[in-house]
């Protein structure tokens, strides 16, 4: 565990050095005694009422970028004393992975000692939730008075001076393709598939988000579609936070949304626009639930990780990124399912056949006895080596506690020390699992009684499976990758 301690006084007086001092041992003595690691040690000499503490703001950005494991404080009040930090803290520990303790026993994520940090959260959650909502009333006041309040205007206009204009590029007319398309019958993925393959740049690479893929999907056509901006109509505040603590959006009833007619020029007639509803309206009632097949959520690409997609007409799948976006995304690499079945179930026969030669059984036997006296032995010697390497490690600590090293030279000496102890571990766990693995009668029968279920099936089902098998790739040429749940023996 690498761990970032946080040490904080009020004023740089002679006494509160006295108190830096004996917070630093203590840290010393708790790193040491645990047998984790310095990463660094972060001090302030200033207020705890403010947020805007540089050694703090280091500490929370190094903790975004995962460079420690584990945030050290004597006590809470160290770290959390206005509302914008205590969220910060929150974040790190329950989304970052960074778990944080208080020496005083208050707070330690390790062992789901939260109890405390929770009432600190509630607390300024609070605080924030009257912000909020007082940031909220007054986009309310914009939106009544007519101006646009959005983050990003629609795709097609801009905003200048609060108000929304018609842009002066190709995006309205790709609005009003959309529009034209579907009305002419062509479905929402149809539409996305043909923008992308035409290369239109999609409405997040035209906002200038840093994230922008430059895939059109079906949800982009239908946000299209079901905004009522096109019309020249003003509607906000059709979604909000859930809370201040979520950046997940739900539906406003229409109700309570603001909505100005004819505020601003329009890209689509009114009639347009009340017959792609109705469309829209029409298509989802006959829209039936895709059908799971036997390999849905087990067969991906093994190009681009996409999930295959079954079709009637080929007998089979196709990569899911070329049936949605084409061959610009990528290849078909389309099998058929007829073919997946025989090839898993003359996998199983094969193996049970293999598995039941007397001659391996024997030799794996031979080999068992062989090596369980000496990797006993080489484990006890592993275990000897890194006692003497965890006791190196608490020596570093004391010598960076009374100065004689430098950080830096701390830093490298445990690396050195961490590397070994990381090698060691690997060859003790190898040695482990030969030794768990030493009845090979047992495994190789409880292996060859799980598959000989499986032969009197005729037809692979979706139980079984699962059961037998974790992931199948399919490369371009259809030869499947078949990643099993079990380890299968190697055989001469």
């Amino acid at each position: 565990m690498r761990c970032a301690v946080y040490v904080r006084v009020s004023t740089d007086k002679e006494e509160q050095k006295d108190s830096l001092k004996y917070q630093q041992e203590l840290f010393y003595n708790y790193i040491a005694e645990k047998g984790w690691d310095i990463y660094k040690f972060y001090i302030d000499v200033e207020s705890g009422t403010t947020a805007k503490r540089e050694e703090l703001q280091k500490l929370i950005e190094d903790a975004q970028n995962k460079e420690f494991d584990i945030i050290l404080a004597k006590e809470l009040s160290r770290l959390a004393r206005n509302g914008e930090l205590s969220y910060k803290i929150k974040n790190l520990c329950e989304n970052q992975g960074i778990h944080i303790i208080t020496l005083d026993n208050a707070i330690n994520t390790l062992t789901g000692n939260t109890h405390m940090f929770g009432l600190y959260a509630w607390m300024y959650e609070q605080e924030s939730q009257n912000t909020s909502n007082r940031v909220k009333e007054t986009l309310k006041t914009r939106a009544k008075n007519g101006l646009f309040k959005g983050s990003n205007p629609p795709y097609g206009y801009e905003v200048r001076d609060g108000k929304l204009y018609i842009r002066n590029d190709e995006t309205p007319k790709i609005v009003k393709r959309i529009f034209k398309e579907y009305l002419e019958g062509n479905g929402r993925q149809s539409i996305a598939r043909r923008l992308y393959n035409e290369g239109i740049p999609t409405p997040a690479q035209i906002a200038g988000k840093a994230n922008a893929g430059d895939k059109w999907h079906d949800s982009t056509i239908r946000c299209i579609l079901t905004n009522p901006h096109y019309v020249g109509d003003l509607v906000q505040g059709r979604t909000t936070t859930v809370s201040v603590t979520s950046k997940r959006r739900k539906n406003v009833p229409k109700e309570k949304q603001f909505i100005i007619k004819n505020a601003h020029e329009p890209i689509i007639s009114r009639e347009t626009f009340d017959a792609v509803q109705n469309q829209l309206e029409q298509r989802r009632k006959y829209i039936t639930a895709p059908k799971l097949h036997l390999f849905t959520n087990v067969l991906f690409c093994a190009d681009c990780g996409t999930g295959m997609w079954f079709r009637s007409n080929r007998d089979g799948y196709i990569c899911g990124a070329y049936a949605r976006h084409g061959k610009k995304a990528c290849t078909a690499h389309t099998i058929k399912e007829d073919f997946l079945k025989e090839t898993i179930l003359n996998d199983i026969k094969s193996l049970i056949h293999q598995i039941d030669k007397e001659q391996y059984i024997k030799k794996m036997e031979r080999k068992s006895k062989s090596t369980k006296s000496d990797s006993q032995k080489k484990i006890n010697k592993i275990n000897k080596q890194m006692d003497v390497l965890k006791n190196r490690k608490r020596k570093f600590i004391n010598l960076l506690a009374d100065g004689i090293i430098t950080n830096e030279e701390y830093q490298e000496s445990i690396e050195a020390t961490n590397k070994d102890l990381t090698e060691l571990m690997e060859q003790k766990n190898e040695l482990l699992s030969l030794m768990e693995s030493e009845d090979v009668i047992e495994t190789i029968e409880k292996l060859k009684k799980e598959l000989l279920q499986f032969l009197h099936f005729d037809e692979l089902t979706e139980d079984i499976l699962h059961r037998l098998i974790n992931r199948i790739e399919v490369k371009e040429d259809g030869t499947p990758i078949i990643h099993y749940r079990f380890t299968t023996p190697k055989i001469e």
